[in-house]
C-alpha cells in the first residue's frame, strides 16, 4: 500500500502538470461521479494530506486515495498510457498533459469548503505544513494500552504512516508491534523518528530506512525488518519473524520483528485495538 512519501511524490508530479492550467476535459469512471464535468475550471493546486490526494479546481476538490493498487500517472497529452484503460478511474486533461488515476481505492468530487469534513479526522501530517509533533505525541499517549503497531497505523494519530514505516519504526525504538504504546520508552523520540524517516524518503525513488546499515553488512537491504521474515536481523543476526496485527481478516496486517531487538510481549500483555483504516 502506498505510504505518505509515495503520496507526497504523486502530489508533486500532479501539481507540476496541473496547477495553473485549465482543465480541457475530465472523465470520472465511477458511477456516482460519471456525469461530473470539471472542464473549464483552473486547477489551483494539488496537495497531499497523509495518504489522501486533493486536487483543487475553482471551488471543487477531486479527492482520491490510492489504497492498495492505486496510482496517478502523468503523460504528455496524446501519449499512450502505460496501464490498461479499463483500470482508469479518473482522466484529467489540459492543453499539455493528461493525468490518469488508475485503480483508485477512493474517488470523489466535493466542494473545497467541505474538505475538513472529509479529511479533518486525520492527525498531524508528517509531510504537511500542519505538522505538530507535540500533538502527535499527545494523541499516541492518549491510548497507552493500544498496540503500538495499531496506533502507528491509525491515521488519526499521525497521518502518513503505512505498514512499511510502522514496522521499521517499531524496530528503531526497540518495541514489538504488538506491545502497548506504554512500552515505548520515549514517545517524543518515536514521533521525531517518524518525521525523520518520512522526510528522508519523500524525494527518494527507492524507500530506505536501513540502506547504509544494510550495505555496511554486505547484504544490501534497504529496510531493517519489513518483508524480511526468515532473514537475519541486520543489527544482531537473529532471524526475523512475522506476526499478525489486527482483530479481523478485513483489518489484518502482517508485521515483522526481531525477537532479540524487539522482545515479544508476554502472553496477556499485548496491546489492544485493531487497525483503524487510512
Amino acid at each position: 500500500m502506498p505510504e505518505g512519501d509515495t503520496v507526497w511524490q504523486a502530489a508533486q508530479r500532479l501539481n507540476a502538470a496541473l496547477a495553473g492550467q485549465v482543465l480541457t476535459k475530465t472523465d470520472f469512471r465511477v458511477p456516482k461521479f460519471a456525469t461530473a464535468d470539471l472542464a473549464g475550471r483552473t486547477v489551483q493546486e494539488v496537495v497531499a494530506r497523509g495518504k489522501h490526494l486533493l486536487i483543487r479546481a475553482d471551488g471543487m476538490t477531486i479527492h482520491s486515495h490510492l489504497k492498495m493498487e492505486g496510482q496517478w500517472q502523468v503523460y504528455p497529452r496524446g501519449d499512450r498510457w502505460r496501464r490498461p484503460a479499463f483500470q482508469a478511474r479518473a482522466v484529467l486533461e489540459n492543453a499539455a498533459s493528461t493525468a490518469v488515476g488508475f485503480e483508485l481505492g477512493l474517488l470523489e468530487i466535493i466542494p473545497t469548503d467541505d474538505e475538513e469534513q472529509t479529511v479533518g479526522y486525520l492527525g498531524p501530517d508528517l509531510l504537511g505544513p500542519d505538522w505538530d509533533a507535540a500533538e502527535a505525541e499527545r494523541r499516541l499517549a492518549a491510548a497507552p494500552d493500544r498496540a503500538l503497531g495499531v496506533a502507528l497505523l491509525d491515521q488519526r494519530n499521525l497521518a502518513g504512516i503505512g505498514n512499511v514505516f510502522c514496522n521499521e519504526l517499531c524496530f528503531l525504538v526497540g518495541v514489538h508491534p504488538l506491545s502497548p504504546v506504554s512500552a515505548v520508552p520515549d514517545l517524543r523520540r518515536l514521533v521525531a523518528l517518524s518525521k525523520q524517516v518520512l522526510e528522508f524518503n519523500r524525494n527518494r525513488q527507492r524507500r530506505s530506512t536501513a540502506g547504509s546499515a544494510g550495505a555496511a553488512r554486505g547484504r544490501g537491504s534497504l529496510v531493517w525488518v519489513y518483508g524480511r521474515d526468515g532473514k537475519p536481523c541486520l543489527r544482531c543476526g537473529t532471524t526475523i519473524r512475522q506476526a499478525e496485527l489486527g482483530a479481523s481478516d478485513l483489518e489484518l496486517r502482517v508485521t515483522y520483528f526481531c525477537p532479540h531487538c524487539q522482545p515479544p510481549p508476554a502472553p496477556g500483555a499485548e496491546g489492544t485495538g485493531s487497525y483503524a483504516g487510512d
